[in-house]
């Protein structure tokens, strides 16, 4: 069932972390088109021209980054937790409004997978609720996904794809996409595009004219369309028949002046054509004017015909003219056909008989080095059939095989960790054959809040005199409160004494007022800290959630943690002892790797016998002492359980301590009260002695 449990959790990581890198890049590549797609949302929600296009572009961009970054996350299982909450959130989002595309059909593509797959909003709903699912699954139990990489050298991956993927978006708003899904996409031959099979439904689109005149605008069909003393506004293409509809159903051109439509004529030219697309003129980027008329001035000596594409008005087309020198005629076509031509305002496209052979964005126009020669004999009067390939050999170059690498290097590094740690453990264990290694004997005092500094000096200095002076047997440990610890340390040099803390908080760094880190309680010299002992769980509501980043933060600062378990009266009562303690194992240290779990030491603490006079029976302690080891066993193996210390903390006292040390699973103890008198104290430390 644990088994089942994990696969599903990672095929639910793979299916979400694919359908993200996918669906991130391919809007990521084509930043204009994914803010034409927000433009068009805000427009379901009458908020069309209310945000400036600089913050729909910069969405764009963002979001893109955020859905591609999140599934090379999942998929490499870095930042586990994290990632996986902010992937249900996302998906959370993103079901919400399908469920709206859905019920009110306000857009109809809803753009998820950009240009290169379009789904109707049924499809995206139930697309959607697939991977809310997924979502659902991987974040109950985000640490049952494998990692690929490493915790430490994760940050490289991270930065790498954020890096990446905002470097690409910027890269194709400058230039164009990547690769275009779009039917105009290089290669393609527009007349083609428009055909519709034999005996297929046949779809019906009407053509609107907006003209004025003397003041007064009115919509014209080509059916009746008036004189050359009416001018052109604008015009609109829409369906008024369901049918089939091909892949380019909305391409045409018409002289702005005449209304004429020109595009079964400018299709079937023979030879190049050069086409400026601009949706916009009143928009157009007009920086690379100069190149521009280089080449008309190329066309012209080429004998290359060579006309404008635009949307805007006549006033805008003269301005334009007036402003750059164009003598190139314009023509009038349709705004979003014309952005889905090419991103980029203006660009560039040269025709050959109808097929669509290279692209330009304004920023990227072939050179006068370039245009040398008859197109004929130009690399760029030619379909390069390669150029897919380069492309996606130059993503694998420059994303995918450094991640294999740092993959690769990362796995090596961890087996050769793991080799090491298994040769270890095999000359312990013929060690063990030889003469049984004990494991590890400790009495730790926890003085709570108790004694004031000069108090607490002067018991080390009593401690450490007495112990000097009579070598305990076992090792010893006092855990003070903050204040003590630095003064403390000084007067002690880890023999015979160790030093620990009570306490650290669960955040690094930062405006946590009153918290200390474990960096600070390590700065002080000391060695270990208590971590989830009942007080702490029961008056300050610690969760295992908070305990876990607690360990993981002393582990990661050289502290070694003494985590306490332990059953209150009520459930000891329920004999649910075993079912508590090892649930408070699960929830806090059973994550680690066993090379981490190697400087825990486990402190059984029956919540009803702290503090209250009671004691666990030795048999009683040795019960639950030896269930707890046999639950590390299973989750680490029996060579770990074997070297874990598990200590008693339940009022243990120095008439108690020799019964109880004596049982096998008892590794020392947990002392309170009797911590805080020096010879009480000792006492216990001297029972390791009978």
């Amino acid at each position: 069932m644990k088994t089942a449990g994990y696969i599903g959790v990672n095929v639910c990581r793979f299916l979400l972390g694919i359908t993200f890198i996918f669906s991130g890049y391919v809007k990521a590549i084509d930043p204009l088109g994914t803010q034409y797609k927000i433009a068009d949302y805000l427009a379901a929600v009458n908020l069309a021209g209310v945000l400036p296009d600089w913050i729909t572009l910069t969405a764009s961009v963002g979001v893109s980054a955020v859905e591609f970054s999140l599934g090379i996350f999942l998929l490499f299982a870095i930042q586990r937790r994290q990632v996986s909450r902010l992937v249900l959130l996302f998906m959370g989002v993103m079901t919400l409004i399908s469920v709206w595309l859905f019920l009110s059909n306000p857009v109809k593509d809803c753009g998820c997978f950009g240009d290169a797959i379009h789904l109707s909003n049924g499809e995206t709903l139930a697309k959607n609720l697939v991977l809310l699912v997924a979502a659902v699954v991987v974040a109950c139990r985000p640490l049952c996904m494998v990692r690929f990489i490493s915790k430490p050298n994760q940050w490289i991956a991270t930065n790498y794809t954020v890096v990446f993927i905002v470097v690409s978006s910027l890269f194709c708003l400058y230039d164009l996409p990547f690769f275009d899904f779009r039917p105009y996409h290089i290669g393609a031959d527009i007349r083609k595009g428009m055909e519709i099979p034999a005996g297929a439904p046949q779809p019906k689109f009407e053509t609107t004219f907006i003209l004025s005149k003397d003041g007064v605008q009115r919509e014209f069909g080509l059916d009746n369309y008036p004189d050359s003393t009416w001018a052109f506004v604008n015009s609109k293409t829409v369906q008024t028949e369901e049918g089939y509809v091909p892949p380019i159903h909305d391409f045409a051109i018409c002289d702005g002046t005449s209304g004429e439509d020109l595009t079964a004529q400018i299709l079937a030219r023979k030879g190049y054509s050069f086409v400026l697309v601009s949706p916009y003129l009143e928009q157009a980027d007009d920086t690379n004017f100069g190149a521009i008329d280089r080449i008309y001035e190329y066309a012209r000596r080429e004998n290359v015909p060579m006309f404008g594409l635009t949307a805007s008005r006549n006033q805008a087309i003269r301005r334009w003219q007036e402003l750059t020198g164009a003598e190139y005629p314009f023509y009038t076509a349709d705004a979003t056909t014309l952005k889905t031509i090419i991103r980029s305002n203006p660009g560039l496209i040269l025709l050959k008989n109808g097929v669509v052979v290279n692209k330009w964005s304004h920023n990227r126009l072939p050179t006068e080095e370039e245009l040398n020669g008859p197109l004929e004999q130009l690399d760029i009067g030619k379909i390069n059939p390669a150029s897919i390939t380069e492309k996606i050999t130059m993503i694998a170059l420059w994303f995918v095989l450094p991640l294999l690498l740092l993959t690769l290097t990362d796995r090596l590094w961890a087996w050769t960790r793991w080799m090491k740690e298994k040769k270890r453990r095999n000359k312990i264990y013929q060690l063990l054959k030889k003469r049984r290694k004990m494991r590890k004997k400790i009495v730790a005092g926890n003085w709570k809040m108790n004694l004031n500094l000069q108090e607490g000096v002067a018991l080390v200095k009593e401690l450490n005199e007495a112990l000097s002076a009579d070598q305990p047997n076992c090792d010893v440990i006092v855990c003070t409160p903050f204040i003590h610890l630095a003064t403390v340390a000084g007067l002690l040099n880890g023999k015979p004494i160790s030093l620990g803390a009570e306490n650290c908080a669960d955040k690094e760094k930062g405006a946590y007022t009153g918290e200390v880190s474990a960096e600070m309680v390590k700065s002080t010299g000391a060695e270990y800290v208590i971590l989830g002992h009942s007080e702490r769980r029961q008056y300050y509501r610690e969760t295992p959630e908070i305990l876990k980043e607690k360990v993981e933060l002393a582990l990661k600062n050289g502290l070694k943690v003494i985590f306490c378990i332990g059953e209150t009266l009520e459930e000891r009562e329920a004999n649910k002892q075993n079912e508590v303690c090892k649930a408070e194992l699960e929830g806090s240290v059973f994550h680690l790797s066993a090379e981490e779990f190697a400087n825990v030491v486990i402190a059984y603490e029956p919540i009803w016998a702290i503090g209250t006079g009671k004691t666990a029976t030795s048999d009683q302690a040795e019960e639950i002492h030896a269930f707890i080891r046999s639950a590390i066993a299973e989750k680490f193996g029996k060579d770990v359980a074997e070297q874990t210390s598990i200590l008693y903390g339940g009022s243990c006292k120095a008439s108690n301590a020799p019964e109880l040390f004596a049982k096998p699973n008892i590794d020392g103890g947990l002392i309170g009260g009797a911590a805080l008198k020096c010879a009480d104290f000792k006492g216990i430390i001297d029972a390791w002695k009978k």
